[in-house]
């Protein structure tokens, strides 16, 4: 079996700047200057993360006891400079929607059915009942981005405790 070796690309990369995966907690509100009482009482408000604060809604955080007005606003505006909130024009929406490849399923039935195919840059989940070929459509796909799209990842979940390892040989 021949592999490939890909190369990961960073658009835009900025060295200085951490960059964070996943949900961040609230704690993390302390190194902007957020005292730990507050955060006390944000956790125990139910805000456990730092995205959870900055998409809340000011009336939201003056709900908690002992959260006045003025710590709200400050709470709200170190949240935001910790989470991207950046607003996305239709245009730029567009743009990015045009980029998206539509990659074949080998069935041009079912990819008349999926408008062109599965999208590039997204979750597709697939169920439905045993032995319709959901492995061999995920197998199928798998080979299309490697061999045609060279995309350098393709990845699929099978839930099942079995898996037949023979099958990916097929």
């Amino acid at each position: 079996m021949a592999m490939r070796n890909a190369s990961l690309v960073e658009v835009e990369a900025d060295v200085e700047e951490e960059e964070h995966f996943g949900p961040q907690p609230v704690s993390r509100l302390e190194q902007s200057g957020i005292s730990s009482s507050d955060i006390k009482k944000l956790e125990d408000g139910g805000f456990h993360t730092v995205e959870a604060v900055a998409y809340a809604p000011k009336k939201e955080l003056l709900h908690i006891k002992g959260i006045s007005e003025a710590k709200a606003d400050k709470i709200l505006t170190e949240a935001a400079k910790m989470v991207p909130m950046g607003f996305t024009t239709a245009t730029e929406f567009h743009q990015r929607r045009a980029e998206i490849i539509q990659i074949s399923t080998g069935s041009k039935e079912l990819d008349k059915l999926l408008q062109g195919g599965i999208e590039t840059g997204s979750i597709t989940e697939m169920f439905g009942e045993f032995r319709t070929g959901k492995t061999q459509l995920c197998h199928t796909l798998a080979v299309t981005c490697q061999v045609k799209y060279i995309f350098p990842l393709f990845f699929f979940l099978k839930s099942f405790k079995e898996y037949c390892y023979s099958a990916m040989t097929h």
